[in-house]
């Protein structure tokens, strides 16, 4: 189903929005789980929502996880959530699936491997489809973010689809981002082609009871000795974790809370929610824009400035400005 049919679907229900937040704040898994739902059908009562829900976030820890296909990502999220609510804490997760070629919908498979939390009201758990975006992550993600945030999550875990090499999308929006190895997805070298050694704030190879494994961590910790740091920058950390038994998985939790201590001590955290916040405004003022551009797809005035771009009369660019004068 098309996003525009979903919206109009929930557009059709009858949504008490003040209620619904009201029962997300006090922690009812279901109302998160409709918030959210308006959020990926683009609901009209999503600004109304977004209103009543900005007041409460901020609190949250945001932590990205991503690598290569094959790493070990949705097991490692697993085990970080298990270590994480260990100490009490409350954790959301956003599991972006790769997409349904015939639905359009997330294939779930995160959710398979995160069984062991099923039945703990402390954990929430979404799968979310990229639906083809190329960045590792869904378009409605940030503001997915903003539910748990505001739902009272103390955690909120974001895991991608598997990033190639560009798609480092992930890095804008976590306050922490960890980046996951493996033995045999590559060495040292190519991991600086992917990009990944310039977004990553924790560095995790995994399954590190594999040969090779001390290998990959000795690479990284080269590649990331050669970068140039300010003094007081911060210095990402190279851990080895079995995710599948849970080894290692508490020393990468620690980590994280060393690099969000650092990220509020320096105003790095304020620096990053800021430059996410203003890409969010951008990306929202964009898509207004482009759906009003639909609107006036067929009008006479956008038709006679293609028609002077094609005659030679006039350039793509002075037809824009034109367009957005009007």
């Amino acid at each position: 189903m098309s996003r525009s049919a979903s919206r109009g679907r929930a557009d059709r229900r009858q949504f008490d929005v003040p209620d619904l937040v009201a029962r997300a704040r006090g922690g009812e898994p279901r109302a998160v789980a409709r918030l959210i739902s308006l959020v990926e059908d683009e609901s009209s009562a999503l600004r109304e929502a977004m209103g009543l829900l900005a007041p409460h976030t901020g609190r949250a820890q945001v932590v990205g996880i991503t690598g290569a296909p094959g790493v070990g990502k949705s097991t490692s999220t697993n085990a970080i959530v298990t270590a994480v609510r260990a100490g009490g804490r409350r954790v959301g997760v956003l599991a972006v699936d790769p997409s349904s070629p015939f639905s359009g919908g997330a294939l779930l498979g995160d959710r398979i491997r995160m069984g062991d939390h099923a039945g703990d009201k402390g954990v929430f758990i979404r799968s979310m489809a990229a639906r083809g975006h190329l960045g590792g992550l869904s378009w409605s993600t940030p503001q997915a973010v903003r539910v748990l945030d505001a739902a009272g999550f103390d955690v909120v875990l974001i895991e991608t689809v598997g990033v190639g090499q560009s798609e480092v999308e992930v890095a804008g929006l976590a306050d922490s981002t960890i980046v996951l190895l493996a033995p045999g997805m590559g060495d040292g070298i190519q991991a600086a082609k992917a990009g990944i050694l310039e977004v990553g704030d924790l560095y995790v190879v995994n399954k590190a009871d594999r040969d090779g494994a001390a290998q990959v961590a000795r690479d990284l910790r080269s590649m990331l000795a050669l970068a140039q740091r300010r003094p007081d920058a911060w210095h990402p950390p190279v851990l080895k974790t079995v995710a599948a038994s849970g080894d290692g998985v508490a020393e990468v939790v620690t980590a994280l809370d060393e690099h969000r201590a650092w990220s509020i001590a320096t105003g790095e955290l304020q620096r990053r929610r800021e430059r996410r916040a203003r890409a969010e405004v951008e990306a929202i003022a964009v898509a207004a824009l482009r759906a009003r551009l639909a609107q006036v797809g067929d009008h006479a005035e956008i038709g006679a400035l293609a028609a002077a771009v094609v005659a030679g009369e006039s350039d793509p660019y002075t037809a824009a400005d034109r367009l957005l004068e009007g």
